[in-house]
């Protein structure tokens, strides 16, 4: 990271990552914001920290707040579903903004988040991936906690990057699973907790499957990073699933120990992996 000494603009959707950001960020001296996103951010997450909530149409405020607080570098970190444009009653300035995103604004997920980061670079602010922050949430590859992977689930999580690989270049998400080679679920907008409950209805006899998470190709990390946790642990075994593969160095872990424990004692394994390598 540069040496910016301007506070941390922190844009937050649902669950835990925008507090860690927040931690990391003051741990390193940086005075912080939270611009918590109404309906998304979770209240009890962003109370300890300097915060405001808005609509996600409001952009006028938004702006005005960052700069307010001062800062010159901002991060969006948490899960925020994909509003309408009805939904967004934007004010004059959001109006403004979603002129100027013109045809991005139908262009999938990845094209939205890429020119909203271009946006706000535009208007003065460095944007920043939550992995800057949180490098120790970003697993090397490897196995982690104790259970291994056999010889079948690696022909499973082959299957998934194929998969995956392939769904990304098409914008529609970034996880799968694979049971025997048979795809019994892909991820689009519902989520990875959605797509595991289907699944586990899907479920065939037989060796458990297993969950694929990766970055899409070409994808913007600096906005939508794949992301699990304990939460996605706990699925994936109620799904019936024997492992979660996952992309190291491009997926961020809510809590990395709390995984590796729920994963040990659900009897699943956890992996970190390459894609380009992984078959080598």
């Amino acid at each position: 990271m540069s040496a910016q000494t301007g506070a941390v603009g922190i844009l937050a959707g649902g669950g835990p990552l925008p507090a860690r950001v927040a931690e990391a960020a003051a741990a390193a001296g940086r005075p912080v914001f939270i611009l918590g996103f109404e309906g998304f951010a979770e209240p009890e997450v962003i109370a300890p920290w300097p915060h405001e909530t808005v609509r996600l149409g409001a952009a006028g405020r938004m702006l005005s707040l960052l700069r307010a607080h001062g800062c010159t570098d901002l991060v969006l970190i948490g899960p925020i579903r994909r509003p309408s444009l009805r939904s967004l009653y934007p004010d004059a300035e959001g109006a403004r903004i979603l002129a100027r995103l013109g045809r991005a604004l139908f262009a999938g997920d990845d094209g939205l988040l890429a020119a909203l980061v271009r946006l706000l670079g535009e208007e003065g602010f460095t944007v920043r991936g939550a992995h800057e922050f949180l490098a120790q949430s970003v697993a090397r590859p490897g196995v982690l906690g104790r259970i291994v992977p056999d010889e079948q689930a690696k022909a499973d999580i082959q299957r998934g990057i194929e998969v995956v690989q392939t769904l990304g270049r098409m914008d529609i998400g970034q996880g799968c699973v694979v049971q025997n080679g048979l795809v019994l679920a892909v991820e689009a907008m519902e989520g990875t907790d959605r797509m595991l409950a289907r699944a586990g209805e899907c479920r065939q006899p037989g060796d458990g499957g297993v969950l694929v998470k990766m970055l899409k190709p070409g994808q913007e990390k600096r906005a939508d990073m794949p992301t699990i946790g304990p939460a996605t642990v706990r699925n994936a075994h109620a799904a019936g699933l024997k492992g979660i593969a996952f992309e190291a160095g491009h997926t961020l872990m809510t809590d990395r120990e709390a995984c590796i424990a729920a994963a040990d004692q659900a009897g699943l394994f956890l992996i970190a992996i390459t894609p380009e390598t992984f078959a080598d």
